[in-house]
């Protein structure tokens, strides 16, 4: 009869080459990975109505036209912050829209929202805002997008 120690040795032995085994089997052979990378080749067009300036500085000297939101993956969220000045004669109060989306489903997939809170902005000053882009995990098909952003003031 064997000793006691021999057996848990070997019993040990042989758990270190099936966990080692298991790795480099594991190594040859990754899970597969299905990824999706979501490009804005095109820029989003920023619109405003009169008496509204759009500035990525919070010192609104650099006019912000457009954002390029570069690379995305599906589930992924993205922050730009963006700085809205009213340049107009009375206090006013901001709105969001979107439109013009190429491809047309992307509407479906992809959202924009913002931190905005409704406060009527006096004249000359500003207000920092953030836009946040959000990509559906679901999205299939869609490459490339864009869209326009319209802020409106009333």
């Amino acid at each position: 009869m064997k000793s006691k120690e021999f057996l848990i040795t070997t019993a040990m032995l042989l758990l270190i080459t099936y966990t080692l085994s298991l790795s480099l089997v594991s190594q040859a052979f990754p899970a597969t990975q299905a990824t999706k990378k979501l490009s804005s080749t095109g820029t989003i067009q920023i619109q405003t109505t009169p008496g509204l300036g759009v500035y990525s500085d919070s010192w609104c000297t650099t006019e912000s036209t457009s954002i390029a939101w570069g690379t995305l993956e599906p589930g992924e969220t993205k922050t730009v912050t963006i700085y809205v000045k009213n340049e107009g004669n009375s206090a006013t109060t901001l709105s969001l829209q979107t439109s013009n989306w190429n491809p047309s489903t992307a509407e479906n997939f992809i959202s924009l929202d913002w931190n905005y809170n409704n406060q009527p902005i006096s004249v000359n000053n500003s207000v920092g805002i953030t836009l946040t882009l959000s990509i559906d995990d679901n999205i299939t098909g869609i490459t490339n997008f864009d869209f326009d952003i319209t802020i409106i003031g009333s």
